[in-house]
């Protein structure tokens, strides 16, 4: 049996419901299930149900969101709850994106809340973490991933998946090295041991993943899959990366 690996796209803010139908419909020609291997897509909010429906057919994927507040409900107003998303067919949910952390000003505690508030609600958490340029530079990675770890309670690794996307790599087309990448995340694994977590934490890596260097990234054993977001929106280019790694 082909190592576990898990392959998440996040389109952002793009394919709208008929374009997510679209999408699927030929990815499903391109890619059948493996043994193994995990799909997930988290695709924008009006798009979950659709996507949810045309995916039905395969147990192999599933569909997440990008996004959720930590509150059932409320006046909360452009925000998404989890019943809600669940509702729409979401059995996960993106967590600290680095753009919900720089652009949106999410802070680490926020993300925490998140994270209690998706696995109460009996759904999948990935849990995004990742260094700044700047941070990089100075030698303060660890640093900034600790940062981010510290808030998040000690969790059931079958639910959730902890995502490195090093900001500076994220759409750039600069990606860190398989070495590079491999060492923060012995140093993500390391450090939630030492926080009580169970062993078993996967950790993905995302940051301008291409078809070109998913083989080199996937062949380190601390690499269990990648989290690509321009990458996976054309479902032939997609396919074709998940077929390399």
């Amino acid at each position: 049996m082909a190592r576990p690996l898990i392959f998440a796209a996040n389109w952002k803010m793009h394919h709208g419901p008929g374009a997510a139908r679209t999408f699927a419909t030929r990815f499903m020609e391109l890619v059948a299930p493996a043994e193994g291997r995990n799909l997930w897509f988290f695709p924008p909010n009006v798009s979950i149900a659709a996507l949810a429906e045309a995916f039905r057919p395969r147990p192999d994927i599933r569909v997440g969101v990008q996004n959720v507040h930590w509150e059932p409900k409320g006046a909360f107003t452009g925000e998404l709850s989890l019943p809600l998303a669940i509702e729409a067919g979401a059995t996960l949910t993106l967590v600290g994106h680095s753009e919900r952390r720089h652009l949106f000003g999410e802070t680490a505690e926020q993300s925490a809340r998140k994270v209690k508030a998706a696995l109460a609600a009996g759904i999948g958490v990935v849990l995004c973490v990742g260094e700044t340029l700047a941070q990089r530079e100075a030698g303060r990675t660890e640093d900034a991933v600790r940062r981010q770890l510290e808030p998040v309670p000690a969790s059931d690794p079958s639910r959730v998946v902890i995502a490195y996307e090093p900001v500076w790599a994220i759409g750039t087309g600069r990606n860190a090295t398989p070495e590079d990448a491999a060492l923060v995340h012995r140093f993500i694994r390391a450090y939630l041991a030492e926080r009580g977590w169970p062993p078993g934490v996967r950790v993905l890596y995302g940051g301008s993943v291409s078809g070109a260097n998913v083989r080199a990234l996937l062949a380190e054993p601390d690499i269990d899959g990648v989290l690509v977001g321009g990458a996976s929106l054309a479902a032939e280019g997609w396919a074709e990366i998940i077929s390399a790694g």
